[in-house]
């Protein structure tokens, strides 16, 4: 059960989508510790996520379903604010970049939860996952799961901020600034992405 929960977790947090840009982005901007923290934040969302869907906690899956509105437009709005304060970040020195500290931490910890968290399509995605595969934590080794998929997913963040930190002491303070520039308009441009199904019902009301 735990190596079935290893390489979900991994499988899962893979795909590069915002919570990847956003922990290239922070990694560049502030340094490894403060992306890989920043995975840390989806990695407990995904643990959480993962745990509820073996578990086939109906009544917790019916109330995301229910508030999927609400959970999808403040995620897209707190996504959106994400893009713009990336797209305005002045580069730091990479001196700084080594040393973040404990508030910044827990900002960058706490907001990457809060973005997983809104997005009830990652429960999902477990769910159907762990039907196909036929894994049913209720028999037994629930925990080993969820610590498997934690592991899992905390190990791509760990592999991306190391990654992303070689090309920190390449990059000048021009090119730092072309990639905040770029990160933030991409998320910009997937907070807009999720808002749009949430507006085009009142959109084609109006018109």
């Amino acid at each position: 059960m735990f190596l079935k929960g290893l390489i979900l977790g991994f499988s899962i947090a893979a795909p590069v989508g915002p919570i990847g840009l956003l922990c290239i982005q922070r990694t560049l901007q502030r340094g490894r510790l403060a992306g890989f923290v920043s995975g840390l934040g989806a990695a407990t969302a995904d643990a959480c996520y993962g745990l509820v869907a073996a578990l086939g906690l109906s009544t917790v899956i019916s109330f995301l379903l229910g508030w999927q509105f609400w959970l999808q437009l403040g995620g897209g709005l707190f996504l959106l604010g994400l893009g713009l304060k990336t797209l305005l970040a002045r580069p730091a020195p990479a001196t700084a970049a080594t040393a973040p500290d404990k508030a910044g931490l827990s900002g960058a910890f706490a907001s990457v939860l809060l973005l997983t968290l809104t997005n009830p399509a990652t429960i999902l995605s477990f769910f159907a996952v762990f039907a196909g595969l036929g894994i049913d934590a209720r028999s037994g080794g629930a925990m080993a799961l969820v610590a498997g998929v934690f592991l899992g997913s905390a190990a791509w963040w760990l592999i991306l901020s190391f990654l992303a930190g070689l090309f920190r002491r390449h990059l000048s303070d021009g090119r730092m600034r072309l990639l905040n520039v770029i990160a933030g308009l991409c998320l910009i441009g997937l907070a807009l992405w999720a808002l749009w199904p949430l507006a085009r019902p009142l959109i084609g009301d109006q018109s």
